[in-house]
């Protein structure tokens, strides 16, 4: 950790005279959000920064994950153009921060590693496996911003991060994390600007590049973007329209927007304004078709004597059930379970709910109305089956209906 009666753990200057070149931002501690680098102060003093360019100089162990990942960001978001210039080592999450840079640059001698988050961690072992779920998730995220920057799958880095890999500069621009590699101290026009730092390295599986073994550098699945339009951040990177569609239009490899253009509308004028249409089938092609599929093809004349005989007995079905609800309803006038009078009333009764209806005057007793009517106190026919359903529930539990006893 720096020396706190030194330059503190970042600083941000300008290298003009006169403060209007490019600005200088120093990494040179743990990044934690108790000591060293922390997200808020460098997200805050980052964001107050107004200029075109920006220089982010690491010599960082690491550190938190969450706090790194918001520096990363940060960088990605500032509308200047970032440089991240690896001056020692960029180990663990500052490996992370470094990618945040248009341009990443590895000075003489430096080194980069990459490696699984890790945490320490007490409790029982659903806590723990929290834990644990949450260590993956963190590296299986980071291992897709290596994959990001440098090609290949979030799977090729994860393995590299799992036997915690260990990069020399030129190494890390063969891997794809760097795009250059300073190779010469005068062509580092800041070298002496700045204090040096050391770490403790002992924590890590290897103590440095030294003591590691070479890195396995994957082919690479796709180049890294540091094109004038991309590093500049000015203006968006248009993509171009592929090769193969600009052949099979007959043009040549080099052809313009303005040919491209020409050619898709001698395309569209070769075409029909009004095309013919399309016959429709033939009855024996439908045949034909339906039988590949197992299907057995059905005139329109069958089809509609099907479904003129499905109606007529769906008609002859609904008397049939009227008669037959006429039938009981009658059988119970005659058994002295209803009064004649109700006869209609249950009728209706029967179109809302017939089983419900059927069972009702299967339980009623016989003889419990007179046969011969004598007549009833009341006219509505809707009470008259009030009384009805009176009589039988004082006939069935031998209590009267809105009584207790």
């Amino acid at each position: 950790m720096v020396n706190k009666e030194h330059p503190p753990w970042y600083t941000i200057k300008a290298l003009a005279a006169d403060e209007s070149g490019p600005v200088e931002i120093l990494i040179y501690d743990e990044i934690s959000p108790m000591w060293g680098v922390s997200a808020v102060d460098f997200v805050r003093d980052l964001a107050a920064i107004d200029a075109d360019e920006i220089t982010v100089r690491i010599n960082s162990p690491g550190g938190s994950v969450f706090e790194g990942i918001a520096i990363l960001n940060a960088l990605r978001g500032h509308p200047a153009t970032i440089t991240t210039v690896v001056d020692s080592i960029a180990a663990s999450i500052a490996s992370v921060i470094a990618m945040g840079g248009n341009k990443v640059v590895m000075n003489q001698n430096s080194q980069m590693m990459i490696h699984n988050a890790w945490n320490v961690a007490v409790g029982n072992a659903d806590e723990l496996q929290k834990v644990v779920d949450d260590l993956r998730r963190m590296s299986t995220n980071i291992a897709s911003i290596y994959a990001g920057r440098a090609g290949g799958t979030v799977e090729d880095w994860q393995a590299l991060m799992d036997a915690e890999t260990w990069y020399s500069a030129e190494e890390a621009v063969a891997a794809g994390l760097a795009d250059d590699a300073i190779t010469d101290a005068a062509k580092d026009k800041t070298t002496g600007l700045f204090a040096r730092a050391s770490f403790d390295l002992s924590k890590f599986k290897f103590a440095g590049r030294e003591a590691a073994p070479a890195p396995q550098i994957l082919p690479r699945a796709q180049t890294p973007l540091p094109n004038e339009a991309e590093v500049n951040r000015k203006e968006p990177v248009m993509a171009t329209l592929n090769e193969s569609l600009v052949e099979k239009l007959g043009l040549a490899a080099d052809a313009d927007d303005d040919a491209i253009l020409a050619a898709f509308e001698a395309k569209i004028a070769e075409k029909p304004a009004n095309p013919a249409p399309v016959a429709e089938p033939t009855t024996d092609q439908i045949t034909s078709a339906a039988a590949k599929l197992g299907m057995t093809m059905v005139d329109k004349v069958q089809y509609d004597e099907a479904v003129a005989a499905i109606n007529e007995l769906r008609v002859e079905r609904a008397n049939a059930l009227k008669t037959e609800d006429a039938r009981l309803v009658d059988e119970a006038v005659s058994d002295g379970k209803i009064a004649p009078a109700n006869k209609a009333s249950w009728l209706d009764l029967m179109d809302k709910d017939r089983a419900g209806i059927r069972a009702s005057l299967a339980a009623v007793p016989k003889g419990l109305i007179p046969v011969s009517e004598i007549g009833h106190g009341r006219s509505s026919e809707t009470e008259s089956v009030d009384n009805d359903m009176a009589r039988a529930f004082a006939k069935i539990t031998g209590r009267e209906i809105g009584k207790d006893n």
